[in-house]
């Protein structure tokens, strides 16, 4: 009888992977990266071991919106008072924080968990094309 062997924590050797996000539909770019954060690429993927790659997105203020998303979509919180509901737009978010949506949109595609939170860390955005993990990204 075969069994299947789990990967342990220590086994995992980590990528840096750039993705360049100039052009490029935001749905899909964050589908990508939510499946690099989680390693479901690799083929020793183990769901309850953190078996994924680091992220550089780079130009996150130059992404695509598919029809008119920009101005439709919205991300809610809630200050904790009553009648605090706080909403912005993609659009406003894109030209202020565009780190900040990539995160959030990333965020809601990955486990609600402590492992969610701890994949969520390799995620690094950068609006412009100057980052400051040029040493750790292979071909740069």
């Amino acid at each position: 009888m075969k069994f299947t062997k789990s990967i342990r924590e220590e086994d995992v050797k980590r990528d840096w992977i750039l993705i360049d996000a100039k052009d490029k539909v935001f749905g899909r770019i964050i589908t990508e990266i939510a499946t690099i954060l989680r390693g479901k690429h690799k083929p020793y993927y183990t769901p309850h071991v953190d078996c994924g790659d680091y992220v550089v997105v780079i130009n996150a203020d130059k992404v695509k919106f598919s029809t008119s998303k920009k101005l439709e979509d919205k991300y809610y919180k809630h200050t904790g008072y009553f009648g605090n509901l706080k909403e912005e737009t993609v659009e406003k978010l894109l030209n202020n924080n565009p780190e900040k949506l990539f995160k959030l949109a990333t965020r809601g595609m990955l486990p609600k968990t402590k492992l969610g939170r701890k994949m969520l860390k390799k995620l690094k955005v950068y609006a412009g094309e100057n980052h400051p993990h040029t040493a750790q990204v292979k071909g740069n």
